[in-house]
């Protein structure tokens, strides 16, 4: 069957490389509906050992098992090869074929552990301006991040007492709402850089978040209260 004439997925699952993610992290309420799955050079072996069926593989494959390749090859999934030296990593790779898909959701799994480099970058291109079409969440290890671009209300779900975190990157975020935390936030304004959203705290088992302007990243690290 041509993979590429299926209709535009609900959700679109990325699964980068990194440490190896728990099976758990599939029933985490952001994966819902009909999927796709692209596989980022060595996520493509975290995603088969979650028992995903991938769809699309990128990257310059420097770091995937052989014999991962070798068993997607087989499989007839659609191989997209760049070489080592390029201008953008593997995951913004995939993340830029997710957004064509004209997905409304992207979850991303992994791209936790190893390089702190390789972490901040994650989290960077994560809250990249052109992915604001499409709601972000991202599965790293224990931590679930949240992309906020302006718009209506968001809600989100956790467990009271839980810690969260609001960061804002690219610039300042205004008109910033936060209900549902210990701290609550009406119309103000984060500076990137600024502790004020650090270690917040669920009041309850929901929190709204919304902005007016900016990029934000809320942070559920996934500790007990």
């Amino acid at each position: 069957m041509d993979r590429s004439s299926q209709p535009r997925p609900g959700t679109v699952v990325v699964v980068a490389g990194g440490d190896a993610p728990d099976p758990s992290v599939l029933d985490h309420p952001s994966i819902v509906g009909d999927i796709l799955v692209i596989g980022a050079d060595s996520g493509v072996g975290h995603a088969l050992g979650l028992g995903l069926r991938v769809d699309i593989a990128v990257g310059d494959f420097d770091s995937i098992a052989a014999a991962d390749l070798e068993r997607v090859r087989a499989a007839g999934v659609d191989l997209r090869t760049h070489p080592v030296d390029k201008d953008a990593t593997d995951l913004e790779l995939a993340l830029d074929i997710a957004l064509s898909t004209g997905a409304e959701r992207i979850v991303m799994i992994g791209g936790h552990g190893g390089r702190l480099d390789h972490l901040l970058g994650n989290a960077m291109v994560l809250a990249a301006p052109r992915y604001a079409g499409a709601r972000l969440t991202a599965l790293m290890g224990p931590a679930v991040v949240t992309v906020v671009h302006p718009g209506p209300d968001l809600e989100l779900s956790g467990r009271t007492g839980e810690s969260l975190t609001l960061l804002a990157v690219h610039g300042p975020v205004t008109g910033l709402h936060l209900d549902g935390a210990v701290w609550s936030l009406a119309d103000a304004t984060l500076a990137p850089g600024s502790s004020l959203g650090v270690s917040n705290r669920l009041a309850g088992p929901i929190v709204r978040v919304r902005i007016a302007s900016g990029t934000l990243l809320l942070i559920q690290p996934g500790d007990h209260p």
